[in-house]
């Protein structure tokens, strides 16, 4: 694909969405075209299934039928979203990709990378070029979140130790993989931004 695929993860809280607008808005100023997405969502099929995993009681689902939850909406995702968007050559960032699922769903609550692999390499066969890790301390990721407005707090209602097992499963996928950038987003909104720009600059 001709344009560039990027990906920002990291623990809920850690500044993600904020840091895509700001990226986005940066990269259009700049004269780039720019797709800026969300999982789960980013397509009308994948919205839909996103109401089903981000709400409701902490059990609502096992980590099995969300992993083929995510991975049905993220199909979606990059049939009508990202493939699209690549293809006109343009910079599609998403807040979160396949990498939350391998750590949320693959190995917070049981051993199920496998199983997440597996299904990724058969339904999605697609990584970003470029992963930037948001790397914040769990409490205050978590203080952050679940400040948030909203009824999207499933996943922060699993609790400290869940954030935390997630930022160790994060930081274990940064050393195994080149594409991933470690951002650290302890910092005020400005100063994270400029340490993206850095990071992305030499994939522009």
């Amino acid at each position: 694909m001709p344009g560039l695929f990027v990906s920002l993860e990291g623990i809920d809280g850690s500044g993600k969405s904020t840091q895509g607008r700001l990226l986005a808005d940066g990269l259009r100023a700049d004269g780039h075209a720019v797709t800026l997405t969300r999982e789960p969502g980013g397509s009308p099929g994948a919205e839909e299934i996103r109401r089903l995993v981000l709400e409701g009681a902490t059990d609502r689902w096992s980590a099995e039928t969300e992993i083929l939850l995510f991975t049905a909406a993220r199909r979606d995702h990059v049939e009508k979203t990202i493939r699209p968007a690549l293809a006109r050559g343009e910079i599609v960032i998403t807040d979160r990709f396949a990498d939350s699922t391998r750590i949320f769903q693959g190995i917070t609550r049981g051993d199920l990378s496998a199983t997440v692999d597996r299904l990724h390499d058969l339904m999605i066969g697609v990584e970003p070029d470029l992963t930037l890790l948001f790397d914040l301390d769990p409490q205050k990721g978590l203080a952050r979140a679940t400040a948030r407005a909203g009824g999207e707090l499933r996943f922060e209602d699993m609790g400290l130790a869940f954030q935390q097992k997630a930022r160790a499963g994060f930081l274990d996928l940064a050393t195994r993989h080149p594409r991933f950038r470690l951002i650290d987003a302890d910092a005020d909104p400005a100063t994270v931004a400029a340490r993206v720009w850095t990071a992305i600059t030499p994939h522009l």
